[in-house]
This record gives structure tokens, sequence and C-alpha cells, in this order.
């Protein structure tokens, strides 16, 4: 990934063409009397689209340390803008019910839906997958359904515009990989335990996943040197170096709890083959991160050829990227040899909104629900 930078992964994004607009597709959205708030609640960010009138409006995204107790829930919903409060129609994702603040998914489910019933103002609808919208009441006992079924919303989404698609949503801790065949998806899996056999989900992500998690060796000076299995960098500090993590993508505190300035990252960096940072040049560790993007971005290749192996796509559909690190997506639809289409131009083409892609699942849920 040498000479990447977020400059030239977005001029590759913008050359992609649009696929019209909100207003061009009405029968896929419909136009509900009051606003509709999509909810993607994560152990990591809180997530929310609004549409009104069939239109996409304002996406914003938050840290949400929800490990910590549904009190950092709390804190998050407040640090978002005021039109979360208002009286709509919400409808919610989710993956939060994975972290480790609950003693399983079921309890997970059951109490940030009991969260979400007493924050959020006007109806609300549970986004269950493969069981469709459901009302709070039910949500319990479809919890299999509920748990982390966002990716299936996302591609529920793509397939409304682009009926063969191979959907690639990098975020910042994970990666789905979902074809998306006949306008539907076309997952093997359901549950993260099948969805990890199947290759169509990959604990890897743009931001959080620590180097030890990417590779045992890796080339420095001319050897290969076994890496710290320590917590001493992640990806963000490799995407950070090579000039290819976009600004707003990092929301997370750094490894050590320290800055995010280059120096610093470096410092970080070093740490993995047990050095300090003034044992190597800045081209050095520049040289070294870009390794480790690299060995990322093959578990990514491997993984999507598992998927595509089976047969489901045609050689000519594109990668539909979304999450935030989509740039890496841009990468992997090159190593494909296929189209790359952001999310954004799918969705809301001229709406120069970053958080629209970034924000996948929220936004496919508020606009599937908001056609129903």
């Amino acid at each position: 990934m040498t000479g990447i930078t977020v400059k030239s992964v977005e001029a590759a994004i913008a050359s992609q063409p649009a696929s019209g607009s909100l207003t061009d597709m009405p029968q896929l959205y419909g136009k509900e009397a009051r606003p509709t708030i999509g909810w993607d609640i994560g152990g990591i960010h809180l997530k929310a689209a609004f549409v009104q009138e069939g239109r996409l409006g304002e996406v914003v995204q938050v840290p949400c340390l929800l490990w910590r107790g549904l009190d950092a829930l709390d804190e998050a919903f407040a640090a978002l803008p005021d039109w979360v409060r208002g009286e709509a129609s919400h409808a919610v994702t989710m993956t939060g019910e994975l972290c480790d603040y609950f003693s399983g998914r079921e309890k997970g489910v059951s109490e940030l839906v009991g969260w979400a019933g007493r924050t959020l103002r006007g109806d609300l609808r549970i986004y269950g997958g493969r069981s469709g919208f459901l009302p709070p009441e039910a949500a319990t006992a479809a919890a299999a359904d509920i748990a982390s079924a966002n990716w299936h919303a996302t591609a529920r989404l793509v397939g409304r515009h682009r009926p063969e698609a191979f959907v690639v949503d990098v975020g910042s801790t994970t990666a789905d990989l979902i074809p998306v065949a006949d306008g539907m998806p076309r997952a093997f899996g359901y549950s993260d335990v099948e969805r990890l056999e199947t290759g169509e989900l990959i604990y890897t992500g743009a931001v959080r996943t620590p180097l030890m998690a990417l590779a045992r060796q890796v080339p420095f000076r001319g050897r290969f040197i076994s890496i710290m299995a320590e917590y001493f960098a992640t990806t963000a500090d490799v995407y950070r170096l090579i000039d290819a993590l976009p600004p707003d993508a990092d929301q997370q505190e750094s490894a050590d709890g320290r800055g995010k300035s280059l120096p610093e990252t470096e410092t970080r960096l070093a740490r993995m083959v047990g050095c300090d940072r003034s044992d190597a040049t800045a081209q050095e560790w520049r040289r070294l991160a870009t390794y480790f993007a690299e060995t990322q971005l093959r578990l990514l290749h491997d993984a999507a050829a598992q998927v595509l192996s089976r047969g489901e796509l045609p050689d000519d559909a594109p990668v539909v990227g979304c999450g935030v690190g989509r740039f890496i997506a841009v990468h992997l639809a090159r190593r494909l040899a296929r189209e790359f289409i952001d999310l954004e131009n799918l969705v809301a083409p001229g709406a120069d909104q970053a958080w629209v892609s970034s924000c996948a699942p929220a936004v496919a849920v508020a606009l599937i629900a908001a056609g129903e």
C-alpha cells in the first residue's frame, strides 16, 4: 500500500458514478409523516441517521465505551445533536450486546432494547435481520436474530440499488464481506460464529485491531523479527503513518493513552519490534507500517476469495464499500479486479458527508424502516 494517501483514496471514490438520488427512487423509502431515525448501538460507537420524507439528512457518530456500562450509552446520547431527542419513528440495530459488560448476548439485547425504549421518543422497532423489524417486546425471544445483525441491514440496502454486489464494510474493529444476489443478502452464516467460519466476518478493522493480531514476524532491516505479543500499537497507528487514515475515523484512545502525532505513533510502532523510536528512521517506521497494512489486506483478500469461490456473484458485480476503513476496500476491489462504489454514491449521491458510509447500518435501518 506504499504511496496510498487519503487524497488518492478520496479521488478514487469520487470518480465512481452516482446511481441516482433519493428523489429518483421514492418507491424504496416512502414518505413518512414524521422523521425516522436509524440507530446502530455498538460497543465502541453510537451512530444515528435522520430520514424525513424519504430523504437522508444528517448522519452522526460519537464514541461510546459501552463495556463500562449503560451510563456510557447515556453519555454518548447526550453528545449527539438535538434532533435525536425529538419525536420520531426509531429503528435500532446493534452489535453492543457482544461487549463484556453483559453476561451474554440475550441479556445484552434485552438491556439495549430497554435503554432504547426508555430514552428514545416515539415508536420503536428493532431490526431482527432475517426476521425483519420487530416490536421491543419481542426482542428477548428473538435475541439470536437481533444480535449483531447490522451487516444484514447494510446488505439489504445495497441490494435495493445494486441487485448484484459484494458488500465490503471495514469498520474500526471488524470487516463484513457480504454477497448480495437478486437484491438480497446471500450470506452462508448468520451468527458471529457462523460468519467467522464462512469468511463473511473478519475480526480486523482500520482503527482498533492490535498489531499482534496481524503477524508473528515482520521484515525489519533485512531480517524477519518476531513481534511483541503486547497491546503496544493498533491499525490506527499503521494507517496514520502511511497517510491513509481519514481524519475523523479514529475516535478512540491510542494503545498507550498518549497522543496521535507522528512521533508518538512511531514510538508505539517501534515497541512492536522491541525498539525505541530513535533506533530507526521515519522512513523505516513507515516501511514497517506498510507491511502491517499489507498483512491486513491479505487477510481480507483471502476471506473475499473464500466467499467469492461459492460462485454466487458474476465477475462484474461491484464491490460496494463502507465503514471508516473503506479506503482498505478500495485496495481489495483492485485486487479482485472489480469496480469500487462507495455506499454514499448509492444512497446519497452529492451529499458530501463521510458519515453516510461510515455509519452504514444506521443509515440502512433508517431508510428501510422509512419505506415500510
